[in-house]
Formats: C-alpha cells, sequence, structure tokens
C-alpha cells in the first residue's frame, strides 16, 4: 500500500471523532458507535498502478463496505460534505 505524507499546516483541526491515529500517515478511523467505525486509507492497485482513497465502514477488524475514490475527487468530497452538513443543519 502506498503512502503520502499530508502536511500538517493543511489540517485546520482535528476531527473530534479521531480515535488518535494521525491523518498523515495515509489512515484514519471514526468512532460511529456500536463497535462500528469509518475508515479512510490511502491504497493502491497493483492490478491498474494507480493510487485510490478507500472509504469503509468496519467492524471487528472486517471491512463490511468499501468504497474506492479517485485522489483527485477527495477535497471536492470533503467540501460538498460540508455544504450538505450546513444546508441541512447538522
Amino acid at each position: 500500500m502506498a503512502k503520502r505524507k499530508v502536511p500538517e499546516e493543511s489540517i485546520k483541526e482535528p476531527v473530534e471523532e479521531n480515535s488518535g491515529e494521525d491523518s498523515g500517515n495515509g489512515y484514519v478511523e471514526i468512532k460511529m458507535g456500536g463497535g462500528w467505525y469509518m475508515t479512510i486509507s490511502l491504497a493502491h492497485s497493483d492490478r491498474f498502478e494507480k493510487e485510490y482513497v478507500e472509504l469503509a465502514k468496519e467492524r471487528g477488524g472486517v471491512k463490511r463496505s468499501r468504497f474506492n475514490l479517485n485522489p483527485s475527487h477527495v477535497r471536492m468530497l470533503g467540501e460538498t460534505l460540508i455544504r450538505f452538513a450546513d444546508d441541512n443543519g447538522l
């Protein structure tokens, strides 16, 4: 798995739900409750020789559902989620 270092100055505030993992190492866990975690990790496909971001719902170390995202769309997804939360009072 390929890992990319994220500069600390690009991170404005740490996520409260973060379980202590440093987001600069290509892996973040967000505790959701009921033993569930949302994991966000950088991964590399040997078959296609491409890097991607994997969003997964995990429980007991087993990934139940996964979504692979092109790294060029990660910032757009984050900004859209924030806008969605603001618009809906979340």
